[in-house]
């Protein structure tokens, strides 16, 4: 049996009853770094063997896992924020149990761009979630297609590239199209920026952008 467990994105009260039950009672916690997972285990006061599981070594042990968990071990997959999968390592470990008809339990839980689309004020009955978007090959050819999704967009940024980002919006997308950017959602000094493309990015472009970032841009009209 695999768990699939979501984390808090930032405040570690947004984590189910259901979750935690579910980390004490397994044989092995897969976390995609055990550092930032040994701060939510030891504040659950969750005592369990804990292997790295990240996007550098799934390829290499994603068969070995299977292995175990048909001979009977039970194990949660755990990331750093979120639930997994989503933008994070999953896809390998789920595929191989379907392939080798291990059962899969996905817990309900966070995810970041969730609340972002909720709160950006933004139609949210048809959206698009790109993740993150390539840096380099198929960027352009990405954003053309967006520039036409009449649909809702939702992405994933890194602070240190978020204004560049912007700017390549506004040069597809045009200044005027709304928009919203999350920053450091559920924590302390969360903040949802909004207006229109121009206007979001000529404010973070005279700060310093820290935290999570997810940005929502409304589709063509």
């Amino acid at each position: 049996m695999l768990y699939i467990v979501p984390s808090p994105i930032g405040n570690l009260a947004d984590i189910s009853f259901r979750a935690i039950a579910t980390l004490k009672q397994v044989d092995l916690i897969l976390a995609e770094d055990t550092r930032t997972s040994s701060i939510l285990l030891r504040h659950y006061d969750i005592q369990k063997p804990v292997t790295p599981y990240h996007q550098h070594n799934e390829h290499k042990i994603v068969a070995h896992l299977a292995d175990q968990l048909r001979a009977g071990k039970t194990m949660a997959l755990l990331t750093d924020a979120g639930t997994p999968g989503i933008s994070d390592p999953a896809f390998l470990l789920v595929r191989e149990c379907v392939r080798n008809d291990i059962r899969v339990e996905c817990l309900p839980g966070a995810t970041a761009f969730v609340p972002a689309l909720v709160n950006s004020g933004l139609p949210i009955h048809r959206f698009c979630f790109e993740g993150f978007l390539p840096l380099k090959k198929g960027r352009q050819t990405l954003f053309k297609k967006l520039s036409e999704e009449e649909r809702t967009i939702v992405f994933y940024e890194s602070p240190m590239r978020l204004v560049k980002t912007l700017q390549e919006c506004i040069q597809y997308f045009g200044a005027g199209r709304q928009c919203c950017v999350s920053r450091e959602l559920t924590k302390v000094f969360e903040e949802n920026k909004r207006g229109t493309l121009q206007e979001v990015c000529d404010y973070f472009s005279l700060k310093p952008v820290k935290g999570e970032i997810v940005v929502v841009i409304e589709g063509v009209s």
